[in-house]
């Protein structure tokens, strides 16, 4: 499994190391790793790094990989020294890193440190505290002002160039010349009629686009902020968001939240990175909400902590070793009543593709009859898949089949009536769509729910989940793992809260955040997709919670194989997730066999 910790968690699992190893062991094992990582980002270095004995470099893994998206760092840490990372020849292209105050800075000067011993071109921007800094930081800042690095000091007026081989010019010439070989410091007068506007403002606008970097590592801020990043930071980071080149962030995007994966501040501003190397433990900002598109790829190191002061963890990453002990494996002696029924309930004026596209997908995942229930008339026959049966839900016994009701339903007194017999039944349920909307304006409906036998499965995308919790969507998109958990405790159901890491959350609190699926999935019809999903491995007996998690990875899985194969992420219609959902369950019980 894979455990996601929140800040606190961290905080503690921190002090505890700190409390055990020698002073700033922790930073410098965090610097070494993010140098580790930097050298695999960086063209020609990774191959020579390799060779050379250092940090394993991860192998692209398939969509269908347990675990798509992150690696578990294999970097060596302990005993870290300036030294350890080895010298590349030829140096790869110049390197930025941005240093911010705190020890998220700190990290970024072991790095910095690093990189440059080992032969690299690095320029570091640096960002020095307001107060007193921690010993292990002050410890950092000397590694790397004596190192090859060039440092230049934001916090000063005329940003005063220190240490390395390349020094700024003059006040009045561009910023660009901080990175000549014929730059000179600044003298007094001149830092005294500089300013911040002359020059951290023009590195920004001017400078940061006009050269040519390799790499840029971020670590401006980490897990602590409270704030918004305003002023030069801001437009620090605004540039950086511009330019085409790898971006590692240091254990979380400056201005991300790491618990909630919402950018700090109602105006605020985050960096974007293709790689994120997450220290101590995962968090679960960096795969919800805004967390994917700024996360990118993320690596995480553990700095060689003992298990022991890891606590348990409530919020995990989805994967198959959390539900693929409760997929079956077919026998020869089944038959089709041995993988049960699925009835679809939806299907109004005007909506009926949307039962119909989840009957589809509960038929390829291996359900053994699916029927399509009709409010009110009912389509003699789905003639692209005749296996369909259509019916209307008037005459049909609600305990003859697990029910997923809601796609295209509509909200008529004839809908009202279904939802209240799909929850008065004895049978497995999911609800969706149009059902979740009247099951928001019912609270005598909630209250059933609630204290239903069977445990139901509610999948609601963030508007649906606002109306169910009487509040607004970006309520439920500040913290969308505390929405789906307030929720699936107030209604006792399994929560699946769709989104950019879809949260499923269990009446109890167990949580997981789903790390497939792309933004081909924004399209009309993948929600029906996912309940037919959903349903299909209800009828086949797994239970409400795995379903819930096999159906959304599967889901997002399937997505993520179709992209790859260059069908999306535009234009991929939710009809063609039906088979590659197919060809995901398959390869997913093929692989629990060997």
């Amino acid at each position: 499994m894979s455990p996601l910790y929140c800040t606190t968690e961290i905080r503690a699992i921190e002090h505890a190391a700190t409390a055990v190893l020698p002073e700033g062991e922790l930073m410098r094992r965090a610097g070494l790793a993010a140098a580790s990582a930097a050298l695999r980002l960086l063209p020609g270095a990774a191959s020579a790094a390799a060779l050379a004995g250092s940090a394993p470099v991860a192998a692209p893994v398939s969509a269908l990989d347990p675990g798509p998206g992150l690696v578990v760092s294999e970097v060596p840490v302990a005993g870290a020294t300036p030294g350890s990372v080895p010298a590349i020849a030829p140096a790869p292209g110049p390197v930025l890193v941005l240093a911010g105050p705190g020890n998220n800075g700190g990290d970024a000067l072991e790095a910095a440190a690093h990189l440059a011993d080992a032969g690299l071109a690095v320029t570091v921007l640096h960002s020095a505290p307001a107060g007193t800094q921690s010993p292990e930081r002050a410890a950092a800042w000397q590694r790397a002002a004596s190192s090859g690095a060039h440092i230049i000091d934001m916090s000063s007026p005329a940003a005063q160039a220190t240490g390395g081989r390349q020094q700024r010019q003059s006040s009045d010439a561009p910023l660009t010349a901080t990175w000549s070989a014929e730059a000179q410091p600044l003298t007094e007068s001149q830092k005294a009629t500089s300013s911040d506007k002359n020059t951290i403002e023009e590195l920004a606008a001017t400078a940061l686009p006009s050269a040519h970097w390799q790499l840029v590592i971020d670590g401006l801020f980490g897990i602590g902020l409270a704030r918004p990043l305003t002023g030069t930071l801001r437009a620090l980071v605004a540039a950086v968001n511009q330019l085409n080149c790898p971006v590692l962030a240091l254990d979380v995007p400056s201005g991300l939240d790491a618990d909630t994966g919402a950018i700090v501040g109602p105006d605020g501003i985050a960096l974007r990175a293709s790689h994120t190397i997450t220290f101590i433990g995962d968090k679960p900002g960096l795969h919800t909400n805004e967390g994917r598109d700024h996360a990118g790829l993320v690596e995480v190191a553990n700095l060689d902590i003992a298990p022991s002061l890891f606590p348990p963890a409530r919020l995990h990453l989805n994967g198959p070793d959390l539900f693929a002990g409760h997929l079956h494996a077919r026998r020869h002696s089944g038959h089709k009543g041995t993988y049960g029924s699925v009835a679809v309930i939806g299907g109004g004026a005007g909506m009926r593709g949307a039962p119909i596209l989840s009957a589809r997908t509960a038929l390829h995942a291996g359900a053994g009859r699916v029927y399509v229930l009709f409010p009110d008339n009912p389509l003699p026959a789905d003639s692209g898949q005749p296996e369909l049966m259509c019916r209307l839900a008037e005459g049909y016994d609600f305990e003859q089949a697990t029910l997923a009701i809601g796609p295209g339903l509509g909200d008529s007194a004839t809908a009202a009536q279904l939802l209240a017999r799909a929850i008065a039944s004895n049978s497995a349920l999911l609800i969706d769509a149009d059902a979740l909307n009247l099951l928001a304006r019912d609270p005598a409906l909630q209250q059933a729910l609630a204290h239903r036998k069977s445990t139901a499965v509610l999948t609601p995308h963030p508007l649906e989940a606002a109306r169910l919790l009487g509040t607004k969507v970006a309520d439920v998109q500040a913290d969308r793992v505390a929405a789906a958990r307030t929720l699936a405790a107030r209604l006792q159901a399994v929560v699946v809260l769709k989104g950019s890491g879809t949260v499923i959350a269990a009446p109890d609190g167990e949580s997981v955040i789903n790390p497939t699926g792309n933004p081909a999935l924004a399209t009309a019809g993948t929600g029906d997709v996912l309940s037919g999903l959903c349903g299909a491995l209800l009828a086949q007996g797994c239970p409400p919670w795995p379903a819930a998690l096999a159906a959304v990875w599967l889901h997002g899985a399937a997505a993520d194989e179709l992209v790859a194969a260059g069908i999306g992420p535009i234009g991929m219609t939710a009809g063609e997730l039906i088979p590659a959902i197919r060809a995901a369950l398959n390869w997913l019980a093929r692989r629990k066999a060997d």
